[in-house]
């Protein structure tokens, strides 16, 4: 199961990097390859808890999944695990702490592909992808915040 971490330091206030990496709906206009994202309240959770259905297109495949996203400001913590979809697991977990003027952002992804054939293609794929992913977010905050000092 391909585990992922990423650390990066951004000039930016974690609820400002918070709040960007929970306005889910906007991912579509940023995220590499996410095509679309529904969100809709969690009715069977307390807290804010949303279930979030995002399509994902590389090349000529589009792969749709649902994951149940946990946003915690008091903690500055995200939290993600897939309920559905192409993935017989997938955890992820964004995690803000102040640091210096702005935040140091922490982010880990646990996933695994359920059918082995497409997961030997697809895994090395989506895993390169999340380093893609977090400079999404950082330019997102550029054009959003402004440019970093």
């Amino acid at each position: 199961m391909p585990k992922l971490a990423f650390d990066r330091h951004v000039a930016y206030p974690p609820d400002q990097m918070f709040a960007l990496v929970a306005d889910l709906r906007s991912y579509p206009s940023f995220i590499p390859n996410c095509r679309t994202m529904e969100v809709k309240p969690d009715r069977a959770a307390c807290g804010d808890v949303v279930r979030a259905r995002m399509t994902l297109s590389f090349g000529p495949i589009t792969q749709a999944y649902t994951s149940r996203v946990t946003l915690d400001a008091a903690k500055g913590t995200i939290g993600a695990k897939a309920t559905d979809g192409p993935f017989s697991h997938l955890v992820s977990e964004w995690r803000f702490f102040p640091e210096g003027q702005g935040t140091r952002i922490h982010f880990d992804i646990d996933f695994k592909i359920s059918n082995p054939f497409v997961a030997a293609v697809a895994e090395p794929a989506f895993a390169a992808k999340q380093g893609e992913i977090m400079d999404a977010f950082v330019e997102e905050a550029g054009r959003r915040y402004g440019s970093q000092a």
